[in-house]
């Protein structure tokens, strides 16, 4: 098909036959990965801010439409919307912000994805890629961070709630319908449930028995893109209810919540769990409030609420441990569940992630406490020997200079460190560091 012929098809999306609707998509959809020839059609009109108002194209319009459509339809318009967020024009533009009120009440209401013939990627799955990319743009994340959407108590769903702007336009109320009033609720704490609670959906095979029909893998991505701001660390390092429907709850951090998914068997959750720490000890106020154990009450500046510790210490640790035999007195300095692994135990496989864990013990080493608390927890213990079996000669380099910060001397200098290094090479790290890691052509 030309440019020309292709064109012709984007006013059918807004055609009253569903399946209309549903045979032009099909067609466009093609044409929407990173490389196809005829790509530039779906930006045509598309205006990007500045000294003008920000606008979408008229075909961008049209898809976030189609999400609400069919549940076929809104699984194709989903997918089109994640090729095209890797496009840099789309992340400045009004598309973020409006896309974002869109996709997470979807993303939320995962009972709704029913009688769906065999889908290559659930649309709530899709819905968590979209956002990846998304909130690689400053502005997403900000939107992203204030966002409330509207739910109702429904003490029949899993969820316990309602999101009431969730469903599809094929999807049917749920009988009864919630009673009560709506209330408007921050978004992100549910994100963060979500993820939490869809982390096993996989290991139950049959669709109609799971709870959440989703594996929302891809969340853990956008906590780290989020995690890159301050606004984004603020959020995890700030203590809340356990519950995010019960203001009177017992009160936890946020990041806590992550913390099992360091040994998750999906690569993705792992190294945007890893991600997602790493940036959040880059918070050199809160290296106490990472590392303090369950049985601390702690609080992180700026906030004078008091929480339970994260202990964030062993679920770095885990990862970075071998099958190794340590002697009764290295035993005891390890945290309890580092301490006789079986010998079948084997290290984190990825080499990014193992890295990634190896920076965030580094970024711990900034303050003295924080130096302190790591060499009375075998730290120096286990990178001894994950230094004698690793291959990758950057790990072993920064794992050189992690034993260069945990023996070295402490004096009069030294005793009041509380800030990162400032000749620190580590980054912070998101999701998408840059358009070639973008989710595209799904």
């Amino acid at each position: 098909m030309s440019a020309e012929q292709l064109k012709e098809l984007i006013p059918f999306l807004r055609d009253k036959n569903p399946q209309v609707r549903q045979i032009a998509l099909s067609n466009l959809l093609g044409h929407t990965a990173k490389g196809s020839p005829h790509r530039n059609i779906f930006f045509t009109g598309l205006r990007s801010g500045g000294l003008q108002q920000a606008q979408d194209s008229d075909v961008i319009r049209d898809l976030k439409l189609l999400c609400r459509d069919q549940l076929a339809t809104a699984h194709d318009a989903f997918r089109a919307l994640v090729n095209l967020s890797d496009n840099s024009r789309l992340l400045g533009s009004s598309y973020p912000t409006s896309l974002c009120v869109l996709s997470l009440p979807i993303e939320m209401n995962l009972l709704t994805v029913h009688q769906f013939p065999e889908p290559p990627i659930d649309p709530a799955d899709l819905a968590s890629m979209l956002l990846s990319n998304l909130t690689a743009s400053t502005t997403t994340c900000a939107t992203l961070l204030s966002l409330c959407v509207s739910i109702l108590p429904d003490l029949k769903s899993p969820t316990s709630y309602f999101p009431v702007d969730s469903r599809s336009g094929t999807c049917p109320a749920p009988v009864p319908y919630p009673s009560g009033e709506a209330r408007d609720v921050q978004a992100l704490p549910l994100l963060v449930d979500a993820f939490v609670h869809a982390s096993n959906a996989g290991d139950v095979q049959e669709l109609d028995k799971r709870n959440r029909k989703a594996d929302l893998h891809f969340l853990s991505s956008v906590f780290a893109n989020l995690s890159t701001s301050a606004g984004g660390r603020l959020f995890f390092l700030t203590p809340r209810p356990a519950n995010p429907l019960n203001s009177e709850g017992n009160l936890e951090y946020p990041v806590s919540k992550l913390l099992a998914f360091t040994e998750h068997k999906d690569t993705i959750r792992r190294g945007g769990v890893a991600s997602t720490l790493k940036n959040c000890a880059f918070q050199a106020q809160a290296h106490r409030a990472l590392l303090a154990p369950e049985s601390t009450l702690v609080t992180v500046y700026p906030s004078t609420v008091a929480a339970p510790g994260i202990d964030i210490l062993p679920y770095i640790l885990l990862p970075l441990a071998g099958p190794e035999e340590f002697d009764l007195e290295e035993q005891e300095l390890l945290p309890p569940a580092l301490q006789f692994l079986p010998p079948t135990k084997t290290r984190e496989p990825d080499p990014v992630i193992r890295l990634t864990h190896v920076e965030t013990l580094l970024l711990l080493c900034s303050t003295r406490w924080g130096r302190d608390h790591l060499r009375q927890n075998g730290v120096y213990e286990i990178v001894r020997a994950l230094h004698e079996n690793e291959k990758v000669d950057k790990i072993s380099e920064h794992v050189e200079r992690l034993v260069n910060f945990l023996k070295r001397d402490e004096g009069p200098k030294t005793a009041n460190d509380d800030e990162i290094t400032t000749g620190s090479s580590i980054t912070e790290v998101s999701g998408d560091e840059d358009e070639d890691n973008m989710i595209e052509e799904v």
